[in-house]
């Protein structure tokens, strides 16, 4: 490759060496040079003939893509609920089924204004405590991560939305770390079963955010044991499609008040909400 492009050759040559591998090339190659650049499409679309210089850093990313690496940790940017978070390999992509969780916790938190402690377990990125506790301008935030890579990720977000006061990091296993009485524990765990063979470009995502056991529910069975346990308010969790089921069934002779399951944007099953308390 060049040193130096047009933007339209510059495009196509991107597309040319993406399409055999990546679907979309055309697309992709817009997205790339839009994040190398720091522009958007509008700046994209009239500059077709502006002379793009000193390209090494963008053909480093496009070979990455060609191996399917996932743009998010090449760019190291990732959109969440509207808002754009750091993202590196150390944390789970966050995904848009997730947004959902969000909403099904702020539908079951009437006074927004209310003095409440949060935990939540798995942070990766931070996303879901920063976007909570942006709503929730009283709330506290205990979030725990059994990883460091993953801690130090969610540190940089929550920083860059100045809520370090907040949102209080702990390194450890589910609610280990968490002694003192929470209102609300909210979670996106591992739930696949680790006999599940994914997607190559998962395998640039940490495995023991993914993978959550021999049926792959183990972990959400281990966080419902200790909400009954410590008797928390609310357990809101994702969930994989199939597990609504047994997740049914475990509960079956446990006390509690309420369950319910949400649907996400393709109609499969993907979360719940358990009140254990009025």
């Amino acid at each position: 490759m060049r040193s130096q492009y047009l933007v339209k050759d510059l495009l196509r040559e991107i597309s040319n060496t993406l399409s055999p591998h990546i679907p979309r090339a055309s697309r992709e190659a817009q997205l790339l040079l839009m994040a190398h650049l720091e522009c958007d499409e509008l700046w994209l679309i009239t500059n077709q003939n502006t002379l793009i210089e000193n390209l090494e850093e963008l053909f480093v990313w496009v070979e990455r893509r060609v191996k399917n690496e996932p743009f998010e940790y090449i760019t190291k940017k990732v959109s969440f609920y509207s808002e754009e978070f750091f993202i590196a390999p150390g944390a789970l992509i966050p995904r848009p089924e997730t947004e959902m969780l969000i909403d099904e916790v702020l539908k079951r938190v009437p006074d927004k204004n209310a003095v409440l402690t949060f935990a939540e377990v798995g942070v990766g990125s931070g996303i879901i405590s920063i976007m909570l506790a942006l709503h929730l301008p009283n709330a506290r935030f205990i979030a725990v991560d059994i990883s460091e890579a993953a801690l130090a990720i969610a540190k940089i977000n929550i920083e860059k939305f100045k809520l370090q006061e907040r949102i209080e990091l702990r390194l450890g296993s589910l609610l280990k770390p968490v002694t003192e009485a929470i209102d609300y524990l909210v979670s996106n765990p591992p739930y696949i079963a680790n006999d599940v063979l994914l997607e190559s470009n998962l395998s640039y995502e940490p495995q023991n955010a993914l993978f959550g056991g021999n049926s792959g529910d183990e972990i959400i069975q281990e966080l419902l044991n200790e909400v009954l346990k410590r008797n928390i308010n609310f357990f809101t969790c994702e969930m994989g499609y199939d597990q609504k089921d047994k997740i049914t069934h475990y509960l079956e002779d446990k006390k509690y008040e309420a369950l319910e399951f949400y649907k996400d944007y393709s109609d499969f099953d993907r979360g719940f909400s358990l009140r254990v308390t009025k």
